[in-house]
């Protein structure tokens, strides 16, 4: 069964909606976020296409932004009994990227702050922060200055956490 709650758009990420991103060739982030969840229907069309497998439903995946490609920044709800929040925020990309980019919507917005967007997180080695101060700010205000931490400590705290999500992801393909 869904749980209602689970259909509510965290204030964090309608903060986050407001926020003008830019692209700028390469140079910005490429994030386009969404001001609410798609529907149930869109988010299981989503994932069937994604994996090429028509007996998923998408009750796992909470999609919330894209890139510019089209590829999908989503909780992925596999804590039981725990807030969306706190479920672990993955990126599914169009070209067939995966990778888990923070343990909880906390790290997500840190990363944001930091100038890093979902599919910036694959190269993100290479990067240097660009810190966002208007960013800085939303995550400021809704996760709190003191779960603040480097790009580089939220993605490896991830990785750490679900090791295997790449590999279960494949495992759905068809």
């Amino acid at each position: 069964m869904i749980e209602t709650a689970d259909f509510v758009f965290p204030e964090a990420l309608s903060a986050v909606a407001g926020i003008a991103f830019d692209y700028d060739e390469g140079n910005g982030i490429d994030y386009e976020p969404y001001s609410a969840f798609p529907g149930a229907e869109d988010t299981t069309d989503w994932i069937r296409a994604w994996t090429g497998n028509q007996e998923l439903d998408g009750d796992a995946f909470r999609p919330f932004g894209m890139d510019g490609t089209g590829g999908q920044v989503a909780f992925w709800r596999v804590r039981a009994g725990r807030p969306l929040v706190e479920q672990p925020v993955v990126f599914l990309g169009s070209e067939g990227d995966i990778r888990v980019l923070s343990q909880d919507l906390t790290g997500f917005l840190w990363l944001l702050a930091d100038g890093i967007g979902p599919v910036d997180v694959m190269g993100y080695e290479d990067r240097e922060p660009r810190p966002s101060a208007e960013l800085s700010a939303i995550a400021a205000r809704h996760a709190g200055t003191s779960s603040r931490r480097p790009a580089t400590e939220i993605l490896e705290a991830a990785a750490a956490e679900f090791p295997d999500f790449e590999e279960e992801i494949l495992a759905w393909c068809r």
